[in-house]
């Protein structure tokens, strides 16, 4: 097939390929806006190292940095642990599981520093915020008890988030769409591939190898 006929047979179902894309963007756009939940998502970041006293004067070297740098990854293993998670269920008095809480929260070291981001998310804003904050209150006090060494500094309390984190209609109608218009053309070419009747000469002569020498008009009977 060459890009004539190609060409010739998306043109020939047009209405097909439209029908199906516009019925999957729709698709898209009613479960974006109406039927999925919005997750909404609340972030802290809390500093791994030593308490700044006033007046003090801290005589941190390279490998100093380096070391802190290096348990903020230990840090953020204390904050996806069940004991951290047990104690913001127990201030906050929340009706969740340990695990419920666990698959809420993600902790990720932010970039080569010494801070660490624990994000949450929630379908309740209020929610998100308030567990933020917690997590971080958790795990500097859980820490300093096991550890017996204060170093998660909070910096920060978590804000509000100004909007749902997901779902995101307008991404999501541009991928189905693009999604439906490919499904589309591959049904039409499908389509197209199974049809076996001879629509015209040229596939005729194709088909059979011989030149067309004639052909007999279709003539409708006077009724």
């Amino acid at each position: 097939m060459d890009l004539k006929q190609c060409f010739n047979t998306i043109v020939k179902r047009k209405y097909l390929i439209i029908i199906i894309t516009l019925a999957a963007t729709l698709i898209s756009a009613i479960f974006s806006c109406f039927l999925i939940k919005p997750v909404y998502k609340a972030d802290i970041s809390v500093i791994i190292g030593p308490a700044q006293t006033d007046g003090a004067k801290t005589n941190q070297n390279y490998n100093d940095m380096l070391m802190y740098q290096k348990m903020v990854k230990t840090y953020g293993e204390f904050a996806k642990s069940r004991t951290v998670a047990s104690d913001v269920i127990e201030k906050l008095d929340l009706d969740k599981s340990v695990d419920q809480l666990l698959a809420m929260i993600t902790v990720a070291p932010k970039g080569d520093t010494d801070f660490l981001t624990i994000t949450v998310e929630s379908k309740d804003k209020g929610e998100a915020v308030l567990i933020a904050n917690q997590m971080a209150k958790s795990l500097k006090e859980v820490s300093k008890e096991v550890r017996q060494a204060d170093n998660v500094q909070l910096l920060d309390e978590a804000l509000p988030p100004k909007g749902p984190a997901s779902p995101k209609p307008i991404l999501n109608m541009a991928i189905a769409f693009f999604l439906g218009l490919m499904v589309s053309v591959g049904i039409t070419f499908l389509l197209e591939y199974l049809d076996n009747t001879i629509k015209d000469e040229d596939e005729l002569e194709e088909l059979v190898g011989l030149p067309v020498i004639g052909n007999i008009p279709f003539i409708k009977e006077a009724e």
